[in-house]
């Protein structure tokens, strides 16, 4: 079976390996253009999602941190009570002390207790303009998520139109590819595969236009041009590394062709004017 398969190989010409990487080319080429019509929905899609997620996270740090601070000001409300409740105690003793030292130690805790009022107090305000400071936080960032949230929506709405508009021929042309990547030699296919995703536009083959390579519009010598249109071996350009084929076999007219044959009919105007 391996002999029959490396036979298969050895069968298939350079000119048959060059014209289905073309048609590979060709297919792959109308792929991009599909994905080019998608634009840069989805990468918008995926920055407003991970937007929306981080403004969801802050939203709740957010709201997490107010529920702390009210528990702080209940509990220093607690504190103001039980301070209050010592200050009126302590007052009560000094009416029946015995002598100027207790009454001092007395007139010290109710001073010192006065202060911790004071401090809570002091914290309790604090803490309250900072809830306050947070809440109008979480009102800002929720209508910076509602307007995320829309256009979310709409340009998943985009995306998903463009897709179901495209998405029937996309599949038609991957299948296509994997029809034609199953006829290519691996490392051929690696190989091609590897120059395309090196190339900014895509192609990985590319034909000869008026003796410049289609892919970098470097010149070609006429030797290696006549190279490539014998189709005998595989021929890279040697600035951009792309795979070479002559323009009959990528089904394309030659500039030269086209040259040639207008010369003689502008020839016989000016002919049929002078007569």
């Amino acid at each position: 079976m391996a002999k029959d398969i490396k036979k298969d190989n050895a069968e298939v010409s350079v000119e048959q390996k060059l014209t289905t990487l073309y048609k590979l080319q060709t297919i792959l080429s109308e792929m991009d253009k599909i994905k080019t019509l998608r634009g840069e929905l989805p990468l918008e899609v995926r920055d407003l999602e991970d937007e929306i997620t981080g403004l969801n996270t802050r939203i709740e740090k957010i709201k997490n941190e107010i529920e702390e601070l009210k528990q702080n000001v209940a509990t220093r409300k607690i504190d103001i009570e039980s301070a209050k409740a010592s200050i009126e105690k302590y007052k009560a003793q000094q009416d029946n002390v015995r002598n100027n030292r207790e009454y001092d130690v007395l007139t010290k805790e109710i001073e010192f207790q006065s202060l911790e009022v004071e401090l809570n107090e002091k914290r309790i305000k604090e803490a309250n303009a900072s809830i306050k400071a947070k809440e109008e936080e979480i009102v800002k960032s929720q209508n910076v998520l509602e307007e995320r949230s829309k256009d979310l929506e709409d340009k998943k709405n985009e995306l998903n139109e463009i897709v179901a508009e495209t998405k029937q021929e996309e599949e038609k042309l991957r299948e296509s590819a994997k029809a034609l990547e199953s006829g290519i030699e691996p490392r051929l296919l690696q190989a091609f595969k590897r120059i395309r995703s090196n190339s900014r536009n895509g192609l990985g083959i590319t034909y000869v236009q008026r003796g410049a390579c289609g892919g970098c519009f470097n010149k070609i010598p006429a030797q290696r041009q006549l190279d490539i249109r014998m189709r005998k071996k595989i021929i890279v350009c040697e600035y951009c590394g792309r795979i070479m084929v002559d323009p009959e076999l990528a089904g394309v007219v030659p500039a030269e062709t086209e040259v040639k044959e207008t010369k003689p009919r502008r020839s016989r105007l000016s002919a049929s004017s002078a007569e």
